[in-house]
């Protein structure tokens, strides 16, 4: 069903518009709300989403897709949360983090200590090594809050960048700094699991 017919549909109360609306968008707004809380807290929080979207239906605009819409309520309540818990989201891009990838390089960009070969292997047939996967899992679980979410929403869920920023209220090149330092850690975690075989 087209987004325009959903979106009537639901604010016409049909219980299979929401139905529908539910099993398509939840997966991106668990996407969004993953690196805001724990996998428990993240249900409760989409549970209320959901419940505040039957009440905002009709204030729905139309100005962004729908997803997005929903991804940003759901943020939101997982920032709400968040406060009623009274812990704070600490966003420091300002932060002198260092990319775990930085000693390998020379000062004008050159390899140092270029990474070693994979073998033919697929990263899907790694993957099935238990422990990649359990390491891949400890390596995301310790990124920032919002490094996590922008991985989520943009490598895992494939949400357009402009989509990411305005769910998790970003400009462009904090998205692009989030994202980076993110994609750094794992492919570093990756490139040190393969040549060690430890985590």
């Amino acid at each position: 069903m087209p987004q325009v017919a959903l979106v009537e549909a639901m604010r016409a109360g049909d219980k299979a518009a929401f139905s529908l609306a539910v099993r398509r968008y939840t997966p991106a707004m668990v996407a969004a709300v993953r690196g805001l809380c724990d996998p428990s807290t993240a249900e409760d929080v989409i549970q209320e989403s959901w419940l505040r979207v039957i009440t905002a239906i009709d204030g729905f605009e139309g100005r962004s897709a729908l997803k997005t819409w929903l991804c940003s309520i759901a943020v939101n309540e997982a920032r709400q949360h968040l406060r009623r818990s009274r812990r704070e989201i600490a966003t420091d891009f300002s932060s002198g983090e260092a990319s775990p990838l930085e000693d390998r390089f020379t000062a004008d960009g050159d390899w140092r200590l270029p990474p070693a070969p994979w073998s033919d292997q697929t990263i899907e047939g790694l993957l099935e090594r238990d422990s990649l996967q359990r390491c891949l899992d400890k390596h995301i679980a310790a990124l920032s809050d919002d490094q996590r979410s922008v991985l989520a929403l943009r490598d895992l869920q494939q949400i357009p960048v402009e989509e990411i920023c305005n769910i998790l209220q970003l400009s462009h090149s904090n998205f692009r700094v989030l994202l980076h330092r993110a994609r750094h850690r794992v492919f570093a975690m990756i490139d040190h699991f393969m040549e060690t075989g430890e985590c």
